[in-house]
C-alpha cells in the first residue's frame, strides 16, 4: 500500500477538472475492460441500449444508465468482474424519421449522431462502459448475423410469409408493430393508423406461447413486468364449436371460454374487421349498411376514443348459423363493435350469461335463454325472464339435462368432456399473443435475406453471401408509388436463384428494429469474432445476463422477443439456457415539472447543460435521489444546487476534517449505514441509500470530523453513485489507484444492531402512526403501545392484527383491522 499523502484541504467539488481527469485515466488504464476469457467472477451488467431518434440523448436516458451503472459499480466493489457494454439500436423508423425531418440521408445523420452520443454524452456521464465491445446495429458486421438469424428461423419453419391484417401508417408508409401504435396513431408521426391486409414475413412466436408463459413462474423479474407479459400472452382455455352458415357454403369455428352455458347461446357476433363479413353480406340488401358500419367502427377504433363496454354497437347481417348443435335453432349473426378480431377466431357465440352479450341483446331486442339460475327463487324468476344478468360460480345448471342441479363452477370440466365425447366441440387453448410481423417497407434497416424464384419459390440467401448489404442510394424517401425504396432499386432487386441459378428477385422489405434488439446482448461479448454469431465458450461464461435494466415501455414486446429468440437459439443447440436475463428490473419514468418529458411540451432536459454547469456526479446523485428508481421522479432545476452543496460538504469532510478517533456512537451509526447502503443498492433503492450516506456525513460533522479509515469506508459507499469524486477523494486519502479495485466495506452485525426502530401502524389501509419502539419489541407489546398512543387509540378499539411485516427478525410494520 502506498503511503497516504498529507491531508491538503480539498476546497470544493471542482467537477470540470476532476471528471475529465478521471475519465481520461479510466480510458488510458482500460479499467473497465475485463478479460472476457480469463475473468474469474463474471457479472454481465446490461442496460437497454438507446436508439438515436434525435440528435441528443435526454436526461431520461441518463437516469436509466446511471442507475444501471451504479448497480454495476456496486457489484465490481463486491469483487465481480463486471462487463458493462454499450451500443446503439440505430436502424429503424426512429432514426430514419429524424433524418427525413432534417432532410438528410439516414446514414449520414447516424454517423454524426452516433459520434456525438459516444464522445460528447455517453463518455461524460461516468459509466464504466467497455467500448471495445460496442454494438451498432447498422454495422454490416452486426446485421450480417441478424440476417443469419433470420435464415435459421426460416430453416426451422419459424419464419413464414403470409397474408395478415397489419398496422399501416399512411404517412410513414410502413407496417408498424402493435407497440408502435398508441391510441390508434403512429407513435412517431401521430398519424391515424390503418389496418391493411398484405403479405408480410412473420416469426411464429405463437408456437412458444405456453413456454413463454410457464417460465414467468420462476424467472427473477419485476412482478409488474411478469404480469404485463402474462396479460399480453393472454392464455384462455375453452372449446371450439363448429358452425355452418345457413344457405351458404361457409363454415366457421367459435371459441367459447365458458362452455358450460353453451345451450344458452342465442346469437353470434363477428368482429367488424373479420374477412368473413364481406362474404356474408355480398349481394344482399344488408351489404351497404353492414359495410358502412364496418368502416364506421374501423375509424372509431383507430381514433382511439373507443370504449369496448360503453360504445356497444352492432348490425344484423341477415345471416344465420344453421341448426346450432342439432337443437333446431338457427342463431342470427351480427357484426358487433365489441367482438375482437385477435381473440379466438374473431367470432363469438353469445348468451344470457355473459355481461356484454346480455347488454347487447337487450339493446337490440335479441332473445335470451338463461340456463343457469340462482338458488334464491325471487332472483331466479327475474333471471328466467332475462330481467337481470346472472352468472355466479354457485349458480345451478338447468341444461344440459344430465348436468341439472350441478353448480356452474363444478360443471365446467364434466361438460367439456361431454362435448368432446359427443363430437360437439373440441377442447382448445387460445392465446392473445400473435405471430411477430417483422417486415418493414422502409429503407433504413437490414434487408431480409430471402430470394423469390418463380420456379423454386422462396430461398434463403446462402450464408457465405451474407451480409446482404443495404445499398447506398439517394432514393431512400418513402412515397405513394406502392413500392418501398428497395423495391424501386432494380440493381438490388434483380439477382439469381441460389438453388437453380435462374433469374430471381430479392425480398425488398427490411426487418424490424425489434429483431436487431432481440439478440444484441449475445453479440456484445463476441464482437471480436467475425466468423460466428457468437463464441459459444465465451457465451457460456457470460450469459445469461446477470442484471438487465430498462424502461417499462419495453416490458412487453421487446422482452417477449428477446425471450423467444433465446428459446430458439436453445432449441438450435447453440446455448444451454432458454431465458436471456437472470434478473430484469424496470426503472421508472423521469418527468419535468409534473409532466412527461416531450419536445411538444418543451420540457425535455438536456443532460449536457447540467453536466457542464454542475458536473456528472452531481447530476447522477440528483437523478437517483429523486425517488424510488422503479417509479421515477420529477426533475426540477432547483434540486441540482442541493446536490452540489452536499458534494462540497462531503469534500470538506474528507479533505479538511480529519481526526484520530470517532465516537462509539458514530462507529455504530457507520456500520448501520454500511448495512443499509449495501441492502438498498442491491435492491436498486438508490434514493434511500444516498439519503443514508448524507445522514452519515452529517453524523461525522456532528462528531467533529472523520478518521482516515472511516473516510475510506465513506468514499467506497458513495463510489457507485459519484465515481469521479470517489476516485479523487480516494487518491487524496489513500494514494492507490483505483477505488474500484478495492473491496466493498462489510458491516459488523453487532455494531449494526439498532436499539430502536420506527414502527409503522396502518389501520384499514391508512397509516395512522409511526412509533419509535424497541428493536426487539414483540407483536403483543407493539399492539399494546399502539392502543395506548393518544393519536390513534380510537382507531384500534376492537381491532386485531391481520398482518405484520418483519425485516431480518424485526417488526417494522403493523397492519390492523
Amino acid at each position: 500500500m502506498t503511503s497516504s499523502p498529507s491531508p491538503v484541504a480539498l476546497m470544493k467539488y471542482d467537477h470540470q477538472n476532476i471528471e475529465s481527469k478521471w475519465q481520461k485515466r479510466w480510458e488510458e488504464t482500460k479499467l473497465y475492460q475485463p478479460d472476457l476469457d480469463k475473468a474469474k467472477n463474471p457479472f454481465y451488467n446490461l442496460m437497454m441500449f438507446p436508439y438515436p431518434s434525435a440528435d441528443k440523448l435526454h436526461a431520461g436516458n441518463v437516469y436509466a444508465f446511471t442507475g444501471a451503472d451504479s448497480y454495476g459499480r456496486f457489484k465490481r466493489l463486491q469483487g465481480f468482474d463486471v462487463f458493462e457494454p454499450m451500443g446503439l439500436d440505430a436502424f429503424g423508423i426512429h432514426g430514419e424519421n429524424y433524418a427525413l425531418k432534417v432532410g438528410r440521408h439516414p446514414g449520414q445523420v447516424h454517423t454524426e449522431v452516433a459520434k456525438f452520443y459516444r464522445e460528447q454524452q455517453l463518455s461524460k456521464i461516468g459509466n464504466m462502459f467497455d467500448w471495445t465491445h460496442e454494438v451498432d446495429t447498422t454495422d454490416p458486421a452486426y446485421y450480417k448475423w441478424t440476417q443469419w438469424l433470420f435464415i435459421q428461423l426460416f430453416k426451422k419453419g419459424l419464419a413464414v410469409r403470409k397474408k395478415a391484417a397489419v398496422n399501416w401508417c399512411p404517412k410513414c408508409l410502413t407496417v408498424l408493430s402493435d407497440e408502435q401504435v398508441e391510441n390508434g396513431v403512429c407513435e412517431r408521426c401521430k398519424t391515424t393508423v390503418d389496418k391493411k391486409l398484405t403479405e408480410q414475413w412473420f416469426f411464429k412466436i405463437t408456437q412458444y406461447a405456453q413456454r413463454l408463459l410457464d417460465n414467468l413462474d420462476w424467472i427473477d423479474w419485476s412482478e409488474k413486468t411478469k404480469t404485463a407479459q402474462k396479460n399480453w400472452i393472454g392464455r384462455s382455455e375453452g372449446v371450439n364449436f363448429h358452425h355452418k352458415v345457413k344457405d351458404m357454403d361457409i363454415e366457421f369455428e367459435v371459441f367459447d371460454s365458458i362452455p358450460q352455458t353453451h345451450l344458452a347461446q342465442t346469437f353470434v357476433i363477428i368482429a367488424p374487421e373479420h374477412p368473413m363479413v364481406e362474404k356474408l353480406v355480398e349481394g344482399t340488401k344488408q351489404e351497404k349498411l353492414v359495410l358502412e358500419f364496418v368502416e364506421k367502427m374501423r375509424k372509431k377504433k383507430l381514433a382511439g376514443n373507443f370504449d369496448i363496454d360503453k360504445d356497444m354497437e352492432g348490425i344484423f347481417t341477415g345471416r344465420y348459423s344453421e341448426n346450432y348443435l342439432g337443437t333446431g335453432r338457427d342463431l342470427p349473426i351480427w357484426v358487433a363493435s365489441f367482438a375482437v378480431m385477435d381473440y379466438g377466431t374473431g367470432i363469438v357465440a353469445c348468451s344470457a350469461h355473459d355481461e356484454r352479450d346480455f347488454t347487447f341483446a337487450k339493446k337490440y331486442d335479441i332473445p335470451l335463454r338463461p340456463v343457469l339460475l340462482p338458488k334464491d327463487k325471487k332472483l331466479a324468476e327475474k333471471v328466467k325472464n332475462a330481467e337481470v344478468f346472472y352468472r355466479e360460480p354457485d349458480g345451478i345448471m338447468q341444461e344440459p339435462e344430465q348436468f341439472l342441479g350441478m353448480t356452474w363452477e363444478k360443471a365446467r370440466e364434466p361438460i367439456i368432456d361431454y362435448l368432446e365425447e359427443n363430437g360437439l366441440a373440441k377442447r382448445i387453448v387460445n392465446y392473445r399473443l400473435r405471430d411477430w410481423c417483422i417486415s418493414r417497407q422502409r429503407y433504413w434497416g437490414p434487408p431480409i435475406p430471402m430470394i423469390l424464384c418463380e420456379k423454386c419459390g422462396w430461398q434463403p440467401v446462402p450464408e457465405e453471401d451474407l451480409p446482404v448489404l443495404l445499398p447506398e442510394t439517394d432514393d431512400y424517401i418513402p412515397d405513394n408509388s406502392g413500392k418501398s425504396p428497395l423495391a424501386r432499386n432494380e440493381e438490388f432487386v434483380n439477382t439469381t436463384c441460389p438453388k437453380c441459378g435462374g433469374p430471381a428477385k430479392r425480398e425488398t422489405d427490411v426487418s424490424d428494429t425489434f429483431l436487431d434488439s432481440a439478440w444484441y446482448f449475445f453479440r456484445y461479448p463476441s464482437t471480436d469474432f467475425a466468423d460466428k454469431v457468437f463464441d459459444q465458450k465465451r457465451t457460456k461464461k457470460w450469459l445469461p445476463v446477470d442484471m438487465y435494466i430498462g424502461g417499462n415501455e419495453h416490458a412487453v414486446l421487446h422482452l417477449m422477443y428477446t425471450r423467444f429468440i433465446t428459446m430458439v437459439l436453445h432449441d438450435l443447440g447453440l446455448i444451454d439456457f432458454d431465458e436471456p436475463f437472470k434478473k430484469f428490473r424496470a426503472h421508472g419514468l423521469l418527468i419535468k415539472d409534473g409532466a412527461k418529458m416531450s419536445k411538444s411540451r418543451g420540457n425535455v432536459v438536456n443532460p449536457d447543460e447540467y453536466i457542464k454547469k454542475h458536473g456528472a456526479d452531481a447530476l447522477r446523485i440528483y437523478l437517483l435521489f429523486l425517488g424510488p428508481y422503479d417509479q421515477g421522479g420529477d426533475f426540477r432545476d432547483s434540486g441540482m444546487g442541493g446536490m452540489v452543496k452536499f458534494l462540497n460538504r462531503f469534500y470538506t469532510l474528507i479533505g479538511d476534517m480529519q481526526k484520530k478517533e470517532n465516537s462509539a456512537e458514530t462507529i455504530a451509526k457507520l456500520h448501520q449505514t454500511i448495512k443499509k447502503v449495501s441492502d438498498d443498492t442491491e435492491n436498486l433503492h438508490f434514493n434511500t441509500a444516498i439519503a443514508a450516506i448524507m445522514e452519515m456525513t452529517n453524523k461525522f460533522y456532528d462528531d467533529g470530523g472523520i478518521t482516515a479509515e472511516n473516510a475510506k469506508i465513506l468514499i467506497k459507499l458513495i463510489a457507485p453513485f459519484c465515481p469521479h469524486s470517489a476516485e479523487e477523494l480516494w487518491e487524496h486519502i489513500e494514494g492507490e489507484y483505483s477505488v474500484f479495485n478495492q473491496p466493498w466495506p462489510l458491516h459488523d452485525p453487532e455494531l449494526a444492531k439498532e436499539d430502536e426502530i420506527e414502527l409503522v401502524v396502518q389501520v384499514n389501509g391508512k397509516i395512522r402512526a409511526k412509533l419509535v419502539v424497541s428493536a426487539d419489541i414483540s407483536e403483543a407489546d407493539a399492539l399494546r403501545m399502539a392502543k395506548e398512543d393518544e393519536k390513534i387509540k380510537g382507531y384500534l378499539e376492537g381491532k386485531k392484527i391481520i398482518k405484520e411485516f418483519f425485516v431480518e427478525g424485526k417488526l417494522v410494520s403493523l397492519v390492523v383491522g
